[in-house]
């Protein structure tokens, strides 16, 4: 049997508030998620201009990021027609995201967090998300 590191509310606030800087360092009110190992969600915050219909957007990026162990954005690299992850979008349910702004944590290569964050670009989204993956792993060092 392993112990597996787990991700605790204290890690995903340290999380949550490097995102939220962030984003209101690059000016886009942002909706941010993070999820467990298991793509269960921990935490959300929708900043007061974020947009109500990216509340699902961000929860499923970070659900798609840990449950499946890699970005949003590998998932929509290969998920186009033809590609060998086509139709992927539709599995779970319909929640699994294949654009760019969900990113898996891992933590001496084991996953223990996804985020997720929509109401800006694709690339606004992923750089928020990165922010808060940055910070764990600086508090954790």
């Amino acid at each position: 049997m392993r112990t597996a590191q787990k991700l605790t509310l204290e890690d995903a606030r340290i999380m949550m508030a490097a995102a939220e800087a962030k984003a209101r360092g690059i000016g886009v009110d942002m909706d941010i998620a993070i999820t467990d190992d298991n793509g269960s969600l921990l935490m959300f915050h929708r900043m007061d201009g974020g947009r109500i219909t990216s509340i699902d957007v961000a929860i499923c990026k970070a659900f798609t990021a840990s449950a499946a162990r890699r970005s949003t954005r590998a998932y929509g690299e290969v998920s186009g027609p033809g590609g060998p992850a086509f139709g992927i979008h539709v599995s779970n349910q319909g929640r699994f995201m294949i654009v760019a702004g969900g990113l898996p944590v891992f933590v001496n290569e084991e996953i223990v967090a996804g985020i997720g964050c929509s109401s800006g670009t694709p690339d606004q989204d992923e750089v928020v998300a990165q922010a808060g993956v940055d910070a764990l792993l600086a508090s954790l060092a």
